[in-house]
């Protein structure tokens, strides 16, 4: 998504007016009596922070008309439901108001499919966190969205996972130099922690100290999967053996990595 973009549906967001505290206070009086073009000048002195609110999405590859068009759709209902008397900035309240209209957005754009009841509790946590942020100008708990969502925290948490984007293993998230740091390289990989990788050590030490025999039995039965039939024949030895020397090879080396 080229968020770099200078114009974006028909705006050149180079020359996107700024206004100034003092003309924020005296449009928004004039809009709380119904003027119109107030309004609508106050909407332009503020689509520079949907461009910012938008440039966080630019993961999502979607058009940049769309989301700023989405965005804009949240900048106006905040316009709509601020309160100048709550005693905070307009850009404190109507940053989470675009972000929510911009995830909703996606949501509803998403490939994957969600059942409906899913989508419908997560719509409610959703809806009751903004009523909460609103009318309490803070953040609410778990416990406040759920009793105003009227479900339990289990549900809300499950349906607010079921509609998350996914995101690329491949996605950048970090750039330095150069050198670009991917979701992937955030990713532990359990099969190869370095504990696993000590053990391996250890295991490799350990069958250093089996006679070559021994060695060659346990490699062909626990590396190369043979049963003690197929190891008997490739060696020249009964079964039974094959078994006594493995034993004691296993023995051996159990013995060594409760010392090491």
């Amino acid at each position: 998504m080229a968020v770099y973009k200078v114009e974006i549906c028909g705006v050149n967001t180079a020359k996107l007016p700024v206004l100034k505290e003092s003309e924020k206070e005296e449009l928004f009086q004039r809009i709380k009596q119904g003027d119109q073009e107030a309004r609508e000048t106050y909407i332009k002195g503020n689509l520079r922070l949907v461009l910012s609110v938008i440039k966080r999405f630019s993961n999502h590859h979607e058009n940049v008309d769309d989301l700023f068009q989405i965005g804009c759709i949240g900048l106006i209902k905040s316009i709509d439901n601020f309160d100048p008397t709550m005693g905070v900035k307009f850009s404190t309240y109507a940053v989470p108001m675009i972000i929510g209209e911009v995830r909703r957005y996606l949501r509803d754009n998403n490939s994957i499919r969600v059942s409906r009841s899913l989508r419908d509790n997560a719509y409610k946590a959703i809806h009751a966190k903004e009523v909460l942020t609103r009318t309490s100008n803070q953040e609410p708990t778990m416990d406040e969205i759920a009793k105003e969502a009227g479900l339990t925290k289990a549900e809300i948490v499950f349906a607010l996972d079921a509609i998350q984007t996914p995101v690329s293993l491949y996605e950048p998230v970090y750039t330095d130099g150069g050198d670009t740091l991917y979701v992937m390289d955030q990713i532990s990989d359990k099969k190869n922690k370095e504990s696993k990788w000590i053990e391996s050590l250890s295991l490799s030490d350990a069958m250093k100290r089996l006679n070559e025999r021994e060695n060659y039995i346990i490699k062909l039965r626990f590396f190369e999967g043979k049963t003690q039939m197929e190891v008997a024949e490739e060696i020249h030895i009964s079964q039974a053996q094959v078994s006594r020397l493995e034993k004691s090879a296993l023995k051996s080396m159990q013995n060594y990595l409760s010392l090491s």
